[in-house]
Parts: structure tokens; C-alpha cells; sequence
């Protein structure tokens, strides 16, 4: 995997983590001097720039208490990039969002609704309903608010560096 997208954990100025980004946006982050390398990564992104594992931004970043937006990365998360009929993990661009009843059949695009299906289950379900496909959800889909979250991110970013715990339960 190339270190330009291997995931970055940001942290507040505060030492809160806020959200896992790709090393790219990262040393976006780190060039504009808006954030700081926490803890360094495996290699060199370029020749004297550590790969980031996690950066602490520069100045306090306010997080507003509210319900997540509605975006295939907030999906993705929520769902921790499994497919939510095969069980396996997938990179975003193999996943799709599926409409767990179809909006052929009044399905509304919701939290409640929607799950990220890799793209061989999706064809599979097609216009139909999971029970009418023979196909189970591994979990009922959930609204993400800001505290599950803090929860998903715990959980994400302990599968991709387990040092990050010391940033992730403080």
C-alpha cells in the first residue's frame, strides 16, 4: 500500500481525537504548518518527511455536537469498510452503499437504511430486500452521531495501529 494513503489519526490541539484521514491530507496538514507529527509512521513519505501516524493540530479545532452528515465516508466508517452482507473488509472504492429496502420500493436514503455492501453482494440483493435475496445484515444499520462515532474510531483505529490507544482512550 502506498504511505500517501495509509490512515493518519488527528488529534485536537487538546490531545481529543477528532478523525482518521489518509497520510496525504495528512502532510497536507503538516506543510501548512497546521498540525504537528505526534508519533512518526513505518517510512519516509518523500526523503526527510516521516510518515505521520498521528498529528496534533496546531490550534483548537471546536467540534460541534451533532448528527453526523450523510456521506459514503461517514457510511464507510460506521461500518468499519465491511461488507454488511459478506462480513469481509474492502478498500472504499470496492464497496458500494445499498439501499437495504430498495428505493424502487419507497426506501429512503437514512441511516437506518443504508449499508455498505461490496460490490458482488450488491449485484447479488439487486432490486430486492435482504430476506427476499436470502442475504443477513451482520448488524442493523444505526444513525452515527458523534459519540458511536468516537466509538467507531476507537475501535477502526486500534485494527490499523494498536499504539494509537494511548490518543484514542484518553
Amino acid at each position: 500500500m502506498n504511505l500517501l494513503y495509509k490512515p493518519v489519526l488527528v488529534i485536537n490541539a487538546t490531545y481529543e481525537p477528532l478523525e482518521i484521514t489518509s497520510a496525504r491530507k495528512a502532510v497536507k496538514k503538516l506543510v501548512t504548518r497546521k498540525a504537528v507529527i505526534e508519533m512518526k509512521g513505518e517510512g519516509d513519505i518523500y526523503p526527510g518527511l516521516a510518515q505521520p501516524s498521528v498529528i496534533r493540530l496546531v490550534d483548537y479545532r471546536r467540534v460541534p455536537q451533532h448528527m453526523a452528515k450523510l456521506s459514503k465516508k461517514n457510511f464507510y466508517l460506521r461500518d468499519r469498510y465491511r461488507c454488511q452482507y459478506c462480513g469481509r473488509r474492502f478498500e472504499a472504492a470496492e464497496l458500494t452503499l445499498d439501499h437495504v429496502i430498495p428505493r424502487s420500493r419507497g426506501g429512503l436514503s437514512t441511516w437506518e437504511n443504508q449499508v455498505t455492501a461490496c460490490k458482488s453482494c450488491n449485484h447479488r440483493k439487486a432490486d430486492k430486500t435482504p430476506a427476499e435475496a436470502g442475504m443477513d445484515l451482520l448488524h442493523r444499520p444505526r444513525t452515527l452521531t458523534l459519540h458511536t462515532s468516537k466509538q467507531i474510531m476507537r475501535r477502526l483505529g486500534l485494527d490499523e495501529d494498536d499504539r494509537w490507544g494511548r490518543y484514542l482512550y484518553a
